[in-house]
């Protein structure tokens, strides 16, 4: 049976699934996997929304992998469930479907379910696998990981705008935490500012010569983005405190990275890390077209699913956007993408 991805992709976008919330997803999909004759097994992962207050709940997360019964599956295809907020449902022209999750990364659940249906019936042992908690901390992969099914190859998605990545720069998020002493904003020298050891931390950091990987052309250079800045107490207090969250776009090891930002801000400020997913390179296949993704995926989290391979319909541009969409010409050619792709692999 042909599976309709356009369809699919409209019923998904359909369901909020911001990241932390991918219960109702999880459950649709594990049920639509279950009528297709997949075995289906939900993998939970525990970790819960950090802005939640004790006693609040979201209902249960968790992971969806689907095969044949008793099938040991040659590849696997996977994405996320989750997406960024906030949500927004379905909507569309003759040539694009729009919504939260359209391209990132409903619209390629739909087209690896329908390629998963064609290699089925061609005889390649296949499977699915969906995770949660892409979009924050990679949660659901790094459960996933600890649970493989021994496959030799993991196709991922994410929006490459039908291109096999050769390569995904990593991503690192550290935190820099600045301490001060509190006084009088009118005596400045009684106390000891926070916000000033950050700000001169920030400033000496965007000045740092960064690692630039050439084979990677234009996507080869190491990016910096501070994200977020926090401190203080009132305008008329010497802050205290201070912190700022920065996420680095890596093409090398990123404990570099991380040592050079040490020595840079060594006496202003702490230096912790919460995400390190690595720079991964990956081999060409046949005659698809190539890129190399400036973004990070699950990919590193999931070593144990086998060789990866980088490949989805969308563009990232649109990705995290108010006009997030997805060509359905482009979803469509993308499940004919997926099965050449696999079957290229497993023969």
């Amino acid at each position: 049976m042909n599976i309709d991805a356009i369809d699919l992709t409209r019923k998904l976008v359909n369901i909020e699934s911001t990241s932390y919330h991918e219960g109702a997803v999880g459950e649709f999909l594990a049920e639509y996997l279950a009528a297709q004759r997949y075995s289906v097994e939900r993998m939970a992962v525990a970790q819960r929304d950090p802005a939640l207050k004790p006693g609040e709940d979201v209902g249960e997360r968790f992971n969806v992998y689907a095969a044949l019964p008793g099938v040991t599956p040659d590849v696997v295809l996977s994405t996320h469930m989750d997406t960024v907020p906030p949500f927004f449902g379905c909507t569309e022209d003759d040539e694009f479907l729009y919504g939260r999750g359209t391209c990132d990364a409903k619209g390629i659940i739909a087209a690896q379910v329908a390629a998963a249906e064609q290699l089925r019936e061609a005889g390649v042992k296949v499977g699915l696998l969906f995770v949660v908690g892409e979009e924050r901390d990679s949660a659901g992969a790094k459960v996933a990981n600890e649970n493989p099914r021994g496959s030799r190859f993991l196709i991922n998605g994410e929006p490459t705008e039908n291109h096999l990545a050769l390569a995904t720069k990593g991503a690192l998020r550290v935190e820099l935490h600045a301490h001060g002493r509190m006084a009088h904003s009118a005596y400045p020298e009684l106390g000891e500012s926070a916000i000033d050891k950050l700000v001169e931390s920030l400033h000496d950091v965007l000045a740092m010569e960064l690692p630039i990987e050439p084979e990677f052309g234009e996507a080869g250079k190491t990016t910096v983005n501070i994200g977020l800045i926090s401190g203080g107490r009132a305008p008329n207090v010497i802050p205290d405190k201070a912190e700022a969250q920065i996420l680095i776009r890596t093409v090398g090891p990123s404990q570099d990275v991380k040592d050079a930002i040490t020595r840079v801000v060594r006496g202003r400020a702490e230096v912790t890390s919460s995400l390190d997913l690595s720079c991964i390179r990956m081999r060409r296949v046949g005659e698809l077209p190539t890129m190399v993704a400036k973004f990070a995926t699950d990919i590193p989290m999931l070593p144990a699913w086998g060789e990866p391979f980088l490949l989805g319909p969308g563009s990232i541009h649109v990705a995290h956007t108010p006009d997030e969409r997805i060509s359905k010409k482009e979803l469509l050619a993308c499940v004919d993408l997926y099965v050449e792709l696999a079957t290229s692999l497993v023969k």
